[in-house]
């Protein structure tokens, strides 16, 4: 008697993702695995799966990116969320025009000089010019120069194909938040002086707590507000770049129409 075939089931998405990394745990542990896959052959597996070689050659590329976020752990995290922001998206063009675009937009509109350049990564700095800050301090523009404040800008650009990009900005602004802590912490030694005192002079300790519990609330509650707008305004200011990355264009011809558009710029406020 032949065996009748079981009927087809299919799996949704999650379900997949499950199933493949139960599998690569399996295989792992039988040490029959190597420490990883090729690109050729995690192309080749999902063509098995039924994914396009188009969107895993970009899920590679934003992987190679960082296109990840890591937890933040610490008092100051805990206190005053995140001190880094980050965004990404593919960009039209090559490597080189595009670093090209960020360099002159860096050194243009946010007053930031190259840090460190490799092969698919450049960091920015605040620039120490005099020219610089002083834009920066009277706000020449009215950019904001948000990104300034940042410890470090950095872009990881990672290609995709001959003519797209995958480009991932990121701000760090640990300093910010560190300040923010230290004024929280001067804030509660003020609170708990006074709170000392008022118990020295025989007031109730009920009574006494408040300057500290009031004063530390207090710090605390204004610099979660003032660190959560510089990440909020870090944040759009990496959206910004990357949509004048996209409308400039960094096509061929696009690196020159951008630079003239930074060019006028200036010029116009020279004139001002």
């Amino acid at each position: 008697m032949s065996q009748v075939p079981s009927p087809q089931r299919s799996i949704d998405r999650a379900a997949l993702e499950r199933v493949l990394a139960r599998a690569a745990e399996l295989q792992g542990a039988t040490g029959d695995s190597h420490d990883g896959l090729t690109e050729s052959q995690i192309l080749d597996l999902g063509k098995e799966v039924g994914i396009t070689p188009d969107a895993l050659r970009q899920a590679l590329a934003e992987e190679r990116a960082g296109v990840r976020v890591q937890p933040e752990r610490g008092l100051s995290a805990t206190l005053y969320g995140t001190s880094r922001v980050a965004a990404n998206r593919t960009i039209r063009g090559n490597a080189t025009d595009v670093t090209r675009a960020l360099d002159a937009w860096m050194d243009r509109c946010e007053g930031l000089v190259v840090k460190r350049r490799t092969a698919e990564r450049v960091s920015w700095e605040a620039h120490g010019g005099v020219a610089k800050a002083l834009a920066r301090a009277f706000n020449v523009g009215g950019r904001g120069y948000h990104l300034a404040r940042a410890v470090e800008v950095s872009a990881t650009l990672v290609p995709l194909d001959a003519s797209r990009v995958v480009v991932r900005l990121e701000a760090d602004f640990g300093h910010h938040r560190r300040a923010t802590l230290r004024r929280t912490v001067a804030a509660s030694g003020f609170g708990a002086l006074s709170s000392g005192a008022l118990a020295m002079m025989g007031v109730a300790l009920g009574v006494a707590a408040l300057p500290v519990v009031a004063v530390t609330g207090g710090a605390v509650y204004l610099g979660r507000a003032s660190h959560a707008q510089v990440i909020a305004r870090g944040q759009l200011a990496l959206e910004q770049v990357l949509d004048r990355l996209e409308d400039g264009g960094t096509a061929p011809g696009g690196i020159a129409t951008l630079l003239k558009t930074l060019v006028s710029s200036v010029e116009r406020e020279l004139r001002r």
